[in-house]
């Protein structure tokens, strides 16, 4: 059981690095599946958040190296997201409220995978969103991301997408680095609203594998790729993880 846990963990880092993404909704979706959907909600969101510190860094890095990176575009989602994220972190929510929202957030992946667009299209970018409206992007998808326990590029990239405020593969550099801002700043608000909940024993052999995965994914990633299928493939993952947790809700 715990090589078929870390052989998935590797596929979600491979999966979601490959689109600049950390992949927290998807530890969380084969977490959801294992003894540990039973652990406390902080207890959860620490230890991905500490997996998408070290996907979302390879992916970021590797992401910029090819040149598919934009400091404008992200600093004012990241200045907002900050305080945001770290007052979700800190905020203590009913079990049964962070069922529903981690519940809602699997479905809304899901459903993000299977319709985003390639990942490597070259559209250009079409206008920057207004400093405005960055902010405000940003303060709503950082408190989202520090309650419910994820980085948020689940959120941005397709908000990104949706309004041509870049490219595809620029958006997956500006979400890497969205996602590892929210994760440390969750993982910080968490932290002051009652303790570091961190296992490293527990936490090391799946850093190992996240470290492989996002090699591995983000390389793969700035090349040609098509993820149609492995999209569907692990959208099924998540709406089964989303399933689980809302018969849990219900008691069935």
């Amino acid at each position: 059981m715990e090589l078929l846990l870390l052989a998935l963990i590797c596929l979600v880092a491979i999966l979601y690095s490959s689109v600049g993404h950390g992949g927290a909704s998807g530890y969380l979706a084969v977490l959801s599946l294992t003894i540990y959907a039973t652990q406390d909600p902080i207890w959860l969101k620490q230890h991905v958040w500490s997996l998408n510190l070290i996907v979302a860094s390879i992916a970021f890095f590797t992401y910029k190296s090819s040149g598919f990176f934009s400091w404008k575009l992200t600093i004012p989602f990241i200045v907002a997201s900050i305080p945001a994220a770290m007052i979700g972190g800190y905020l203590k929510i009913d079990n049964g409220v962070y069922d529903t929202l981690l519940s809602i957030t699997l479905v809304f992946a899901s459903w993000k995978l299977l319709t985003t667009k390639r990942v490597d299209s070259e559209e250009v970018f079409v206008s920057p969103p207004t400093m405005q409206i960055s902010i405000f992007v940003g303060i709503i998808i950082g408190l989202l991301s520090g309650i419910i326990g994820v980085g948020g590029g689940i959120f941005l990239s397709p908000i990104i997408l949706l309004f041509g405020w870049s490219d595809a593969k620029t958006a997956a550099g500006v979400a890497a680095v969205f996602i590892w801002v929210n994760s440390a700043s969750g993982l910080v608000g968490s932290s002051i609203s009652g303790e570091l909940f961190l296992e490293f024993d527990f936490l090391l052999p799946l850093g190992v594998a996240v470290v492989i995965g996002g090699l591995v994914g983000s390389k793969i990633g700035s090349d040609v790729l098509s993820q149609k299928t492995v999209r569907i493939l692990l959208s099924s993952v998540l709406i089964i993880a989303a399933l689980k947790r809302i018969l849990d809700l219900i008691g069935v």
